[in-house]
């Protein structure tokens, strides 16, 4: 047995403590597959007593008729996992998951991202009339954390892991969904953007990396950090926070 045993809940009821008014906080991890979301997600869960949204797992019962022809299929397939993404997030919003902190591995608008790739003109806009209105009762996050990683990295991530269907997955569709993605956190107005490169950030197994990215994200919720432009006091691979306008 271990000399020195970490109390979880001791230290997630210090961390409550410590932030004081930002209890009931929402925050989401964003980012390209392989690029570490849901490894930060279960950190901030194990460390400070988050409560776990993760992507829905449920089997798409179109997906393999998409891929037999995407021209038909594109928007069924769309389509439930866009309610099954609102039905997640409005528990969320009726506070069914609610805790002091609350941690989800995707944010609401990006199913439109793969709605943009995938739907035609037509199909789009239909797509735009129910999404539009399930948007409305989406919770609003205090806090958008966005991993990188050069794609060569995240291929490498995704060959080693070898996961079901992401040997798929080419450099130049990962390359478009980043520029999508940079595309909705250029005009994000509803909350602070925490950029985190992860490329050499291993807060997995490094205790000091684990530290460093906990430490950055309790100064945003806690407000001392709002606004900044730069960490290099703490150097984390490539860190920037910034509040849109």
């Amino acid at each position: 047995m271990p000399a020195h045993r970490i109390d979880k809940e001791a230290v997630a009821q210090q961390f409550r403590l410590d932030l004081g008014a930002a209890v009931r906080r929402f925050i989401v991890v964003e980012g390209l597959i392989g690029v570490g979301k849901s490894s930060l997600c279960r950190l901030l869960r194990d460390r400070w007593g988050a409560r776990l949204v993760l992507e829905p797992a449920e089997d798409n019962p179109f997906l393999a008729l998409f891929y037999e022809d995407k021209g038909r299929y594109a928007f069924p397939v769309q389509m439930f996992y866009l309610v099954n993404r609102w039905r997640q997030q409005e528990g969320v919003r009726q506070g069914e998951l609610f805790s002091e902190l609350v941690v989800s591995d995707y944010v609401f608008e990006k199913d439109r991202l793969f709605a943009e790739m995938t739907l035609d003109e037509m199909e789009l806009d239909l797509y735009d009339r129910f999404a539009g209105a399930l948007g409305e009762s989406a919770p609003v996050p205090d806090l958008f954390i966005w991993l990188d990683a050069p794609t060569e990295v995240l291929m490498e991530r995704i060959h080693r892991r070898q996961a079901p269907n992401e040997h798929l997955i080419e450099a130049s569709y990962l390359e478009e969904l980043r520029g999508r993605y940079k595309k909705l956190l250029a005009g994000w107005t509803a909350c602070p953007i925490l950029e985190i490169d992860n490329t050499d950030v291993n807060y997995v197994d490094d205790p000091e990396a684990m530290e460093q990215v906990l430490a950055r994200i309790e100064a945003v919720l806690a407000g001392t950090e709002r606004g900044a432009s730069g960490f290099e006091d703490v150097p984390l691979g490539q860190t920037n926070l910034f509040t849109t306008s």
